[in-house]
C-alpha cells in the first residue's frame, strides 16, 4: 500500500490575518480556543488546562516543567492523523515558544478541513447471475457435457457457490 504523500498546513503558524476570528478568539480567550481544539481532536476538552495548571503545580514540587504537554501531543497527533509535514523537535520548540500561536494554527486547519470534508460514499449491491439447468426438448438430439453439471449460485464480491 502506497503512503499518501505529506502536506503543509493550511496556514502557517503566524497566519493571523488569514482568520482574524480564530486569532481574536485565541486572543482574548485562549484556554477556551484550546479546549475547543482538544475537544475536535477528539480528546477531552479540558485537556489544554494541563498546559495552564500543570506547571505551576509541578514547579511547587520541585518538578521544572518545560515544553506543554497538551499543545505537544495534540499538535504531534494531528500532524500523524491529516499526513503535515514536519518533525518533533519542531512541534517541541513551538510548543515550547509559541504556544498560543499554535492552538490557533490547529483550530484554523481544523475550519479548512470542515469546509472541504473528504467523504466517499460506497455501496455494496450483490449481483447475482444464476443459469438454468440443461435441459432436452423433445426430439432435439444435445450433447450432454462429460462431467454432471451442479446447480448452484454466484454472488459477488466473495463468490459463494451453493450446490443441491
Amino acid at each position: 500500500m502506497a503512503e499518501k504523500p505529506l502536506t503543509d498546513w493550511n496556514s502557517g503558524l503566524f497566519d493571523c490575518f488569514k482568520d482574524t476570528n480564530t486569532c481574536c478568539y485565541g486572543f482574548w480567550c485562549c484556554p477556551c480556543l484550546a479546549c475547543t481544539v482538544s475537544g475536535r481532536f477528539g480528546e477531552n476538552n479540558c485537556l489544554p488546562l494541563c498546559d495552564i495548571c500543570g506547571p505551576g503545580i509541578l514547579a511547587s514540587f520541585g518538578i521544572p516543567l518545560c515544553v506543554p504537554p497538551a499543545v505537544l501531543s495534540l499538535r504531534a497527533a494531528m500532524r500523524n492523523r491529516y499526513g503535515i509535514k514536519g518533525s518533533l523537535c519542531k512541534d517541541i520548540a513551538i510548543s515550547c515558544f509559541c504556544e498560543w500561536c499554535s492552538w490557533c494554527q490547529m483550530h484554523r486547519e481544523f475550519k479548512h478541513r470542515k469546509k472541504t470534508p473528504a467523504v466517499v460514499n460506497v455501496q455494496n449491491n450483490p449481483v447475482v447471475n444464476m443459469q438454468p439447468n440443461p435441459t432436452v426438448q423433445p426430439g432435439v438430439m444435445m450433447m450432454m457435457p462429460a462431467q454432471p453439471v451442479t446447480t448452484g449460485f454466484m454472488t459477488q464480491p466473495t463468490v459463494v457457490i451453493q450446490t443441491k
